[in-house]
């Protein structure tokens, strides 16, 4: 059962057409698929939206290439890949396609034109972020969200961030990256009504303690509506924003 026919069985119970009980016999079968060193989870696209997303780190690029085989086997594109460097993309060249940010050090398998939708601001402290930024970014697209860029806009200069006001009042949903002290965050949600997503980085000097000086002060935000990801987790900004931008009720 590949995806889009796994996304017409939920379909049917959803519409009475088809007995829940016969859908979860289907549902149990080839649910995943074992490789040996990994267990690819075919059912994740139905269960939450998007298909599993595969961590470079720590893979080989032959471990890579069967991950994301199996999935094209079963039917999945716009496969995200997270933490890849450029020396296993390269060992990954011409055996897939694939778009790669050398920058994010992201790359989305089995590319598909997509229409984007909603509205989501991506807004960096400083040009040193840009890498933590891109990977959110991408991630957000790549699910299929609108992304605004605004980049090198920290509280070192605020009339930079004031000038983008325009496209901050606009988004439903804002992801706010900053080493550093992380200020940022707490500045863009006191000027924004939407949810904002903050991003620590291990940009900053010593006592940036590799970005865990960011994490607590975005943690200790007197701003409502924040809420944090882990240091350097763009991936997880950008998931988490697509989340909220495609929720249902909100105007396309």
């Amino acid at each position: 059962m590949n995806e889009q026919q796994l996304l017409k069985l939920l379909e049917e119970v959803r519409s009475g057409a088809a007995e829940p009980e016969a859908a979860a016999r289907l549902l149990s079968q080839n649910a995943y698929e074992d490789l040996g060193y990994a267990k690819v989870d075919h059912h994740r696209a139905a269960r939450q939206g998007a298909a599993e997303v595969i961590f470079g780190q720590g893979k080989t690029a032959e471990q890579i290439e069967g991950i994301v085989n199996a999935m094209t086997g079963r039917g999945a594109g716009n496969i995200i890949i997270t933490r890849l460097s450029e020396e296993k993309e390269a060992l990954l060249r011409g055996k897939f396609s694939y778009r790669y940010s050398s920058a994010a050090r992201l790359a989305v398998a089995n590319p598909a034109e997509q229409m984007l939708t909603g509205n989501i601001a991506v807004v960096s402290a400083g040009t040193s972020d840009l890498a933590v930024c891109e990977e959110a970014a991408l991630t957000a697209e790549a699910l299929g969200s609108k992304v605004h860029r605004v980049y090198d806009a920290g509280v070192a200069g605020l009339h930079r961030l004031l000038g983008s006001l325009d496209i901050l009042e606009k988004a439903r949903c804002i992801i706010a990256v900053a080493g550093m002290e992380g200020a940022l965050p707490s500045v863009v949600g006191g000027l924004v009504s939407c949810p904002v997503v903050a991003v620590p980085t291990s940009v900053g000097y010593g006592a940036n303690l590799g970005g865990l000086a960011a994490l607590l002060a975005m943690l200790n935000s007197c701003a409502s509506g924040i809420s944090v990801v882990n240091i350097d987790n763009g991936f997880g900004a950008g998931f988490l924003a697509h989340r909220i931008n495609q929720m249902k009720g909100i105007d396309q």
